[in-house]
């Protein structure tokens, strides 16, 4: 048989009476994992945490499974975008909880001659919720009901996510810095005004003095 130790290393190809005795001296059990292999595969391990450690996966499980539920959001041919685009953002939050979301369309009179009209309103659904769901169940129709199954798509979400955040560095980056603050003027000194000379003597009172 091909033994593998508790850690997950390869020990080797072990004869049974050797891999039962390596298990005893770990104190461990010997557990056989992949019977159909060739040679079949068995594990040193604590058999019993094992099986403790696999109904507590296996509940969490359950638990994840009961938390998730269909929710429900009803259309019109002759939807208007206000509504159409408030529904539709419903649907999203659904989506980003993690659940699924069951769209139906329902056809009122006349309406039930032109399925394309319905078909059309499923596609700008799907087509506005594609960064955040996956059509599970295709659209069909059921006498006055169209209606579809979206699913949430972890993997789109996630890129949907990294788009969002680098956009915002990028926008971060490229945003204004603030306002430089100038500078202050130079001090300039007053310079005194040059002092005004006396008028000369007039004419008459050099006469007087001649």
């Amino acid at each position: 048989m091909r033994l593998v130790g508790p850690d997950g290393q390869q020990i080797g190809i072990k004869p049974l009476p050797e891999a039962l005795a390596i298990a005893r001296d770990n104190d461990l059990d010997l557990v056989e994992v992949a019977a159909q292999a060739n040679p079949p595969v068995c594990r040193i391990m604590d058999y019993g945490k094992y099986k403790y450690e696999a109904a507590q996966k296996a509940k969490e499980s359950r638990r994840k499974a009961s938390n998730v539920s269909i929710k429900e959001m009803k259309y019109r041919p002759k939807i208007s975008k206000g509504d159409f685009d408030t529904k539709t953002r419903k649907v999203e939050r659904f989506l980003q909880d993690g659940h699924k979301v069951k769209v139906t369309l329902t056809f009122r009179g006349r309406e039930m001659h032109h399925p394309e009209l319905g078909r059309r309103i499923l596609d700008d659904v799907v087509s506005a919720v594609e960064h955040l769901g996956k059509v599970e169940i295709f659209p069909r129709q059921d006498g006055r009901n169209m209606t579809m199954v979206l699913g949430p798509d972890r993997k789109a979400q996630a890129a949907y996510e990294r788009s969002k955040r680098q956009a915002e560095t990028e926008a971060a980056g490229q945003a204004p810095g603030p306002a430089p603050v100038p500078a202050p003027a130079p001090a300039v000194e007053a310079v005194p005004a040059p002092p005004t000379p006396a008028p000369p003597a007039s004419t008459t009172q050099e006469a007087q003095s001649g």
